[in-house]
């Protein structure tokens, strides 16, 4: 439906997870009897759930963990795992900076020179577990970091940035050609950050694995207050799939579309996946562990910009470990912990026994959803309202 924001400028509505919930089945299913395991880059995940490259969320250890887990953790080669040997202690810095330094701070410590020495050695530590090693990258950082990623052992490298494009403009710096670099690469690379159908459907044709979906929405981002770009959750990854089906219908090579921003509760994965996505990305609610490098801070990747920051280093806390929040048990009422549980109790109650019955289960417009009937959390500050 067509909408209009004045005389003469045609617009849309687009919806966010809040705005949405999922409707129940006449089918129903034991949770004991669903598959949520996921397959990217040729590697079997046992969870559709995969840590975001942020330094306060994924680190080498976390990394280890994650893919013992069956999940992912995605490191990041332009953070201060790749600039300091001394990681811990830096990051030490930045959780004990007062609200009105970190930023400053922070853009001091990422001046700091991006050794390859470190490049490999992040990796070779990962692969020495035998974890899986996904690395990333933005663009223009990607040839050079990309070859040496491949060398050290890499499995899958993620090429991402605020928002990305094939159709890329610019007098002053080289041009990446996504599709050469694809071809280069010979390992899987996952291509971000899309928020329509378009932008989506044109970077699937590049040879990508994956794409990443999501523009602003993360806990930790500012973009769409410094930049006023995004597109809800709900939509853009409907959008996403679409897309998807339209590659796959064209080429018969379906591209797996990750959610990637703004999935903060169990729910938000549930609804993610209901609305197309076949994996989540997730920075804020894996900060929150026990095993996150970022001491119970979490911050993006654009934070540290040395002209224009895009981003807070947000206090997360710590609630229990990482395999809790994956796996359980959980122990806070929130939808904060025992992800997998949540998921496979929601698929059961849709009647979907794996993620592709789950991405065609009924999407309602709730608009009321978190708030009906929630008088007491909300006084009391519990559950949703924590």
């Amino acid at each position: 439906m067509e909408y209009y924001i004045g005389e003469g400028k045609a617009s849309r509505r687009a919806y966010g997870f809040d705005e949405i919930a999922l409707a129940p089945s006449i089918i129903t299913v034991n949770p004991d009897d669903i598959d949520i395991s996921f397959e990217i880059g040729g590697i079997k995940l046992q969870l559709p759930i995969i840590a975001s490259a942020m330094d306060g969320v994924v680190n080498p250890k976390m990394a280890i963990e994650l893919s013992k887990l069956g999940s992912l953790g995605v490191l990041n080669l332009q953070g201060v795992w790749t600039r300091y040997e001394n990681a811990e202690e830096v990051l030490g810095k930045i959780a004990a900076a007062g609200k009105s330094e970190y930023v400053s701070l922070m853009q001091k410590i990422y001046q700091e020179p991006i050794k390859d020495e470190l490049v490999i050695k992040r990796i070779k530590q990962i692969k020495a577990a035998g974890a899986y090693a996904a690395v990333s990258s933005i663009p223009q950082e990607a040839k050079h970091l990309g070859k040496i990623a491949k060398k050290a052992g890499a499995d899958i490298f993620v090429l991402q940035s605020t928002v990305i494009s094939t159709k890329h403009k610019s007098k002053t710096s080289e041009l990446l050609v996504i599709s050469e670099f694809c071809k280069e690469m010979e390992i899987p690379v996952i291509i971000g950050n899309c928020a329509t159908y378009d932008v989506a459907l044109d970077l699937m044709k590049t040879g990508v694995c994956a794409i990443l979906v999501g523009i602003g929405p993360g806990a930790a981002c500012t973009s769409r207050g410094v930049l006023g770009i995004g597109v809800p959750m709900a939509t853009a990854i409907a959008d996403a799939s679409a897309a998807r089906e339209t590659y796959l219908k064209e080429t018969g090579k379906y591209i797996p579309v990750i959610a990637d921003g703004g999935l903060v509760v169990s729910g938000d994965i549930c609804k993610a996946i209901a609305c197309g996505a076949d994996a989540v990305m997730m920075g804020s609610p894996i900060a929150k562990s026990k095993e996150a490098p970022g001491l119970g801070f979490h911050w993006g990747m654009a934070t540290p910009s040395a002209t224009l920051p895009r981003g807070s280093r947000i206090n997360v806390g710590t609630i229990g470990t990482i395999k809790e929040i994956l796996y359980g048990p959980a122990k806070f009422d929130d939808g904060s912990m025992n992800f997998a549980g949540a998921l496979k109790t929601s698929m059961g109650t849709m009647g979907a026994s794996n993620l592709k019955e789950m991405q065609k289960v009924e999407v309602i417009i709730a608009p009321s959803i978190l708030t009906e009937g929630k008088v007491y959390q909300k006084a009391q500050s519990l559950g949703m309202y924590k």
